[in-house]
């Protein structure tokens, strides 16, 4: 059995031990351990075959003068998957403020006279994470509506905000079409998804396919034949074909026991995506045009005519916490990389970080990131290593401690109560929504939390209010190959800080 020790009597221990050539007890040998694991984590974690030492945790209360309830291997780098979500986000509502927006802009070199523009149309992207069709609806019938009918010209889309490298979708998990893998855009118009719903028509013995957006040049099949099979593997019994840009075909079979299903894929070819969906929903609303719609520049000089603004940071960031939308959190990550990171160390108005706004890359957003810890928090917890924000990576790092730090701070933020919120409430909403659900769950509605999962990690970190009355800061990760097979172990450790009577 491990004693609980000061952590430098521990560290000592440790060393002695090496230079002895001996083993501790699992708990010892976990930097900063302290105390046995929970029984229900434990159990959890042997039922999976998962060993302690791919465990790490953290449990201390918003107080700091209260006891910390649980510290195992709390010092150990690991990666956070989705989690390190919160630390885009959090920094996202520190340097920008919950009521940030993002400005899409619509511009002309020409004349607008008798429902014609004669000239080119410009739309320039300014990284909205959420550019969704009925706000681009939206915006086309405002054009409309000030005589933008018929664009003798082109329609030109703006890309230029953000400068990224060509990103292969399925270079990650080769999951190419999952709307996951999306690549981030300064002009994301839709998370670049085609979005088909199928509809048993059994009297036709067909299943009735409805796509959106409309794309231009994207011919799909409108029908497929039903099959009398289980649902099953829906997906899989439909032998769908991607292969072709123009074109989306069905070589398979519907089950009709399925009823009606949504099957969001992301486009084959997400380079073209923007320009065929706003080519059709320009058409669809009742536009006309004579040109092309193709990537380019916005001339100086030219008029704007509207201005789409997107919903607010604290919106944006809700989807990014409690549904874990990875292309929603990069655009936000990218979106920091913008300000100055000068501007950021020290404590500058917003107006001063944006002033002048840079060209968004991935580099500048982790060097504005890192800048805003080193101010945030100085030496006291280790640095996080950054890739994408999103936690879409093999490369981002993390300690327990480090995201407890940055829990405590935001819960005592100005704004904190906007980040607790966006995050899901377990047994309630969000990645958690199936978490609790035992009958006597203290957790349900009493966890606010952030789930994380790749191949071999799995992670979880929020608040929990216990029994006591006593909030908590809750971190826990498993990096193991067969960690998501572990993740009870998780759902364990939060039921249990839960729990807490004291």
């Amino acid at each position: 059995m491990c004693s609980v020790v000061p952590r430098f009597l521990l560290t000592l221990r440790l060393l002695l031990a090496a230079w002895a050539g001996l083993t501790l007890p699992a708990c010892a040998q976990s930097a900063g351990a302290v105390g046995a694991l929970p029984p229900g984590v434990s159990a959890a974690l042997a039922r999976a075959g998962v060993p302690a030492s791919a465990f790490s945790a953290l449990v201390v209360p918003l107080d700091a003068s209260a006891r910390e309830r649980l510290r195992y291997r709390a010092d150990a780098s690991v990666n956070p998957a989705s989690v390190m979500k919160l630390v885009t986000t959090y920094a996202a509502i520190d340097l920008l403020g919950p009521d940030f927006t993002w400005n899409t802009r619509f511009y002309s070199d020409g004349v607008v006279s008798q429902g014609v523009l004669r000239g080119n149309l410009y739309v320039r992207g300014g990284g909205d994470p959420k550019l969704v069709l009925e706000r681009i609806q939206a915006a086309f019938m405002n054009l409309q509506d000030q005589g933008v009918r018929v664009i003798l010209g082109d329609m030109v889309l703006d890309h230029s905000a953000f400068e990224l490298p060509a990103i292969d979708p399925g270079a990650f998990d080769g999951e190419a079409l999952r709307p996951y893998n999306a690549a981030p855009d300064a002009l994301l118009v839709n998370f670049k998804s085609v979005v088909l719903t199928f509809q048993p028509d059994t009297g036709a013995g067909v299943a009735r396919v409805r796509s959106e957006p409309p794309m231009a040049g994207l011919a799909i099949d409108a029908a497929v034949p039903l099959s009398r099979a289980a649902c099953g593997d829906w997906r899989g019994s439909l032998q769908a074909r991607f292969d072709d840009a123009n074109r989306i075909r069905f070589e398979g079979r519907y089950p009709g026991s399925c009823g009606e299903r949504v099957w969001p894929v992301a486009y084959q070819d997400p380079a073209s995506y923007a320009a065929r969906s706003l080519e059709g929903l320009w058409r669809a609303s009742g536009g006309a045009i004579t040109g092309a719609v193709r990537a380019g520049l916005t001339p100086p000089g030219a008029q704007l005519l509207h201005e789409a603004r997107s919903l607010p940071l604290s919106d944006i960031i809700t989807d990014v916490n409690q549904w874990s939308n990875n292309v929603m959190a990069q655009q936000v990550f990218l979106t920091l990389g913008q300000l100055s990171p000068t501007r950021v160390l020290t404590e500058s108005t917003l107006a001063d970080r944006l002033a002048p706004m840079r060209t968004a890359r991935f580099e500048r957003s982790r060097e504005v990131v890192a800048s805003w810890w080193k101010r945030t928090f100085g030496l006291r917890y280790t640095a996080p290593v950054m890739d994408n924000g999103a936690g879409l990576s093999r490369m981002e790092r993390i300690t327990p401690e480090a995201l407890v730090g940055l829990l405590r701070h935001a819960a005592a933020h100005p704004q904190g109560s906007q980040f607790v919120q966006s995050l899901s409430i377990a047994g309630v909403n969000g990645t958690t929504a199936r978490m609790a659900r035992g009958a006597n769950s203290a957790a349900r509605g009493n966890a606010w939390l952030k789930t994380g999962t790749l191949r071999d990690v799995t992670g979880i970190a929020g608040y929990v209010n216990a029994a006591s009355g006593q909030r908590y800061a809750v971190v826990g990760f498993i990096n193991d190959p067969n960690a998501p097979a572990a993740r009870p172990a998780l759902e364990a450790l939060v039921e249990w800080a839960a729990a807490q009577p004291d």
